[in-house]
């Protein structure tokens, strides 16, 4: 049984590294250089970066007071909020786009925005929207997993010490889950880099205005600009390794995944 299960392990090892380094490898070096100098790839670049950075930032605003919520107090309505936090975690990215699009699109809400100048449908703002809404329930999962690891009584011990519920927070329980935070915060702005379904449902995939990395490879592909398309796809691959060895340094005792 030993044998079999590693050779399986292996097996699929070795099919995604050859899957991934044959895409990585396909174009020669200075055909990738020459396309990551091309204007539209680096606007895809710029404009990923700007919003992912946005996005993420916003996530750990919202997540933070949120998840500490969920695993430190008690409140009626508890499991439903938990529920409704976490199924954007289960839906395709292309129905929590088409939603957002409804709401921003076809409400009040959304069509008041819009004439206040927040207009979020086919937008760069669309963009950040589409990220925040999918990616906080990641956020939140993973923070309440980092606070749930910390034993109250650490706070109680700085309360009786004159710290304010506020103060304890602050000084004791967030420094304590900083490498969920770490963690959280990297694998949230990874996935906001990639997120494609959301962003192409709500700020569409118009070229050098609404073009992130993934809507760049899409459009790309679908022009039949193929290296253009791997570069972008390079790019992409390149992040989410980073981002997982960042994660396998930070996360100590967090679930991230």
């Amino acid at each position: 049984m030993r044998r079999f299960f590693l050779i399986l392990t292996y097996i699929i090892f070795l099919s995604i590294s050859v899957i991934l380094l044959g895409l990585i490898l396909y174009s020669p070096l200075p055909v990738l250089a020459g396309s990551l100098t091309n204007p539209e790839i680096q606007f895809a670049i710029l404009l990923s970066i700007i919003t992912s950075i946005i996005s993420t930032i916003i996530c750990i605003a919202l997540a933070i007071p949120v998840a500490y919520a969920l695993d430190r107090y008690e409140f009626f309505g508890k499991r439903v909020a938990t529920l409704a936090l976490t199924l954007p975690l289960t839906l395709p990215p292309l129905v929590a786009g088409i939603a957002l699009l409804l709401f921003f699109g076809t409400t009040p809400w959304g069509k008041a925005l819009d004439q206040t100048g927040f207009a979020v449908i086919f937008t760069p703002l669309g963009i950040i929207v589409a990220e925040v809404f999918v990616n906080i329930p990641y956020m939140i999962r993973i923070l309440r997993s980092a606070f749930s690891s910390i034993n109250p009584r650490y706070e109680y011990v700085a309360k009786t010490l004159g710290c304010t519920d506020t103060g304890a927070f602050f000084q004791v329980t967030l420094p304590m889950a900083r490498h969920g935070l770490l963690a959280g915060s990297v694998i949230t702005w990874s996935k906001a880099m990639g997120e494609f379904g959301a962003v192409l449902m709500v700020a569409g995939a118009t070229t050098m205005r609404t073009e992130t990395l993934p809507i760049a490879l899409y459009l790309n592909i679908s022009t039949g600009d193929l290296n253009l398309a791997v570069a972008a796809a390079t790019i992409l691959i390149l992040i989410s390794f980073i981002t997982l060895c960042a994660v396998e340094y930070f996360d100590r005792g967090v679930h991230v995944f």
